[in-house]
Formats: structure tokens, C-alpha cells, sequence
């Protein structure tokens, strides 16, 4: 697993697929390394162990992008110097994979969504982005697909029997005590909540200026980091939002996010683009009825545990149904529920990645290890 800031999980959906999935190997009797950016300046390389997990912390030296491709440079290197097999979370940074392939150290790539094609990114870092798919595409001697629109987009570049697809993964929660809500001002079962990064392509202005346009008696849950004087979006979703909106920054408190969650009515989801998106699959994981943006990525994870909007008005139109429709809401919690079951528990998931890593073990080796980065 090559590609994260490593273990425990603190940044995102890479790093929870790899503690989830290294932790599960480890008890089935992998020896798994995973290395961890060290931001901490000055730092030197160090080792140890992490229930179970070996971790070999670098530093980064730099911060940002250059800061993460710095480290990246590392631990691949690092990677190179052994004969175990690979498995790479993402391609960002996949022309450094060309060192594995020289060195013929099998590598499995996690291809994550279509990146280039994502309308933030500036017409450089799109060009970047775009070349390492094809690099990663290249290089990787087996790809994964986090979903079936993926795996398909995938197939224009390689042979389908170079591709498996299998998606991210989140933990059956089916009880949360009520602390985390207490310093938000809130009850269970009395607000709604959005988990995403404020940018255009994610819906926010949509659902909040839907959310807002009439009294809902419920609030409003937007996490994530808004900065209204540096972002003229940020502004507009800000000034979109009644009073009862609530924005109380980004929260990485995995324990405050899973209560925030399992406590909420439903949980909205504006994405446009991408793969199997994890904060979706966390929320089926919770039992939440989802309102989602109405797109292939979304419709397949969620399934009939959602409605689908396409602009402000669908969102309304579903939203007030959730809202005033007693007998839906426990429905679509039922339906979360069985989606989740069917297609994204960690344990059927581990087995899969399981059954891809075990196809490219060498015969001569004594120990099988993961290096993630």
C-alpha cells in the first residue's frame, strides 16, 4: 500500500483503507510495513511498531505537494531495496513507480478516481495529474478500481484482466454515545450533516441555499474548513446559510465525526465526481438515509438508501420528503444498512485485496509484506 501519510489513520480515505486493511493482514499473518510521512522538521528516519504494523517514519522536509512527492521519493526507495511486494495507494506521484518496475518488485496500484478531471485543479497540475494515470497505468502490474465506473474508464488504457475492482470500506456503527453532540447544541436525530471539502463540484451552495430557503425546524451540520476571506465560494456558501446552519470547521476527531453520524437524521451528499467516495460509504455504514447528487458514482454506491437531486430545486424537493415523510426515512436507514452489508464491510473487502496481493507473491519468499508509503 503505497501512497499515504501512513498509521493511524488521521488525514483520510487511503489512510483508513490502510490501517483497516493492514490491521486485518497482520491477524491473518502478513507482515505489513507501511511507511509515514513525519512532518516534523528535522526528523530522522525511524522505526516501529503499531498493533502489529511496522512503520518506518521520513521525513517529508518541504511542506505541501512538494513536501509529499519529497516523501514519496523516499519511502519508494526505501521500497526498492527490498524484494517485497507493493501495494500503492494512488498515482499522483506514479513516475516514481518506474524504479520499482526497473527493479522487477511487484506492485499493485489502487488507480482512485479520475483526477485530472476534477475542475479545481489548473490546466499544469490537470497535465500532471493526467500523465501519472497513464504512468501509473503503465507501471503497476495489477490495478485497482474503487468502482464499476472506474474499472470501465481504466479499460480504455489497459486490458480488463489488468483491473479488479474493489471499493473502499467502513465499519458497521450501530449505537454512539451522545458527549460529541453536546458542545454543538445538538439532540440525535435533530440536525442533518454534510462532510466534504467546500469546493464547487461537491454541491454545497446548493444544499445549503436549498436547506435555507424556508424554516426546516432541524439544523444543518457542514464540516470542513471554510475560509471566506481567502475563497470567494466559501463566502457564498456562507452567505447563503439561515441561522440554522451550522459551520463548525473541519473535524478530524474520528470519534466526534462517528457520533456526528450516527446521531444525524441524514446525510447530504453534493459530490459530482469520482469513484466510491468513503464519507458516503461511512454514512451507509451509520445507517443514514442519503440525499446525494444525482451521478453513476453516487447511484451506485447508495443504491434505494437515497434520494438524488440535480440542482437546488431537486435538493429541496428531497429534502422536504425526508423531512415530512415518517415512514421513508426508516426505510431508506434499512436500505443503508443492506447496502452496506452487501458491498462494503471491511472484512469482505480485506479479502479481496487479499486474493489480488496473494496472486503476485513470489514463490521464493519466506514473508509476505505491504510497504505503504
Amino acid at each position: 500500500m503505497l501512497g499515504t501519510r501512513g498509521v493511524p489513520a488521521a488525514h483520510g480515505g487511503f489512510e483508513t483503507a490502510v490501517e483497516n486493511i493492514g490491521l486485518r493482514l497482520v491477524e491473518r499473518g502478513w507482515r505489513v510495513v507501511v511507511y509515514c510521512q513525519d512532518d516534523e522538521a528535522g526528523a530522522d528516519r525511524r522505526e516501529d511498531t503499531w498493533r502489529g504494523i511496522e512503520r518506518i517514519h521520513l521525513p517529508s522536509r518541504y511542506d505541501g505537494a512538494k513536501g509529499t512527492i519529497w516523501f514519496d521519493q523516499q519511502a519508494v526507495r526505501d521500497a526498492a531495496r527490498h524484494r517485497d511486494l507493493c501495494l500503492t495507494m494512488g498515482y499522483n506521484t506514479a513516475f516514481l513507480n518506474a524504479l520499482l518496475r526497473a527493479r522487477r518488485i511487484r506492485n499493485v496500484v489502487n488507480m482512485d478516481g479520475i483526477e485530472w478531471k476534477r475542475g479545481k485543479w489548473s490546466r499544469p497540475k490537470k497535465t500532471f495529474l493526467y500523465a501519472n494515470e497513464r504512468l501509473g497505468c503503465l507501471l503497476g502490474n495489477h490495478l485497482i478500481a474503487d468502482h464499476p465506473e472506474i474499472e470501465r474508464h481504466l479499460a480504455t488504457r489497459v486490458s480488463g484482466a489488468k483491473i479488479t475492482m474493489i471499493p473502499y470500506g467502513a465499519p458497521a456503527l450501530r449505537d454512539s454515545g451522545l458527549g460529541p453532540l453536546a458542545p454543538f447544541g445538538l439532540e440525535s436525530r435533530g440536525y442533518l450533516t454534510v462532510v466534504a471539502r467546500p469546493e464547487k463540484e461537491n454541491s454545497i451552495l446548493e444544499m445549503v441555499t436549498g436547506f435555507s430557503r424556508r424554516p426546516r425546524h432541524v439544523k444543518l451540520l457542514v464540516l470542513g474548513d471554510y475560509r471566506p476571506e481567502e475563497f470567494n465560494y466559501h463566502r457564498a456558501v456562507l452567505d447563503a446559510a439561515s441561522d440554522e446552519v451550522l459551520f463548525p470547521g473541519a473535524i478530524y476527531d474520528q470519534e466526534v465525526v462517528t457520533a456526528l453520524r450516527f446521531h444525524s437524521i441524514a446525510y447530504l451528499h453534493g459530490h459530482t465526481v469520482g469513484g466510491t467516495n468513503p464519507s458516503l460509504v461511512e454514512a451507509l455504514g451509520s445507517g443514514n438515509p442519503v440525499i446525494a447528487h444525482d451521478n453513476v458514482y453516487n447511484r451506485w454506491v447508495a443504491g434505494d438508501a437515497g434520494l438524488y437531486f440535480a440542482d437546488t430545486d431537486s435538493f429541496e424537493a428531497a429534502l422536504t420528503r425526508v423531512l415530512a415523510e415518517p415512514g421513508l426515512r426508516p426505510q431508506l436507514a434499512a436500505n443503508a444498512c443492506r447496502r452496506h452489508r452487501e458491498a462494503f464491510a471491511w472484512e469482505a473487502i480485506t479479502d479481496q485485496y487479499e486474493q489480488v496481493l496473494s496472486r503476485y507473491l513470489t514463490s521464493s519468499a519466506t514473508s509476505a509484506a505491504i510497504r505503504s508509503r
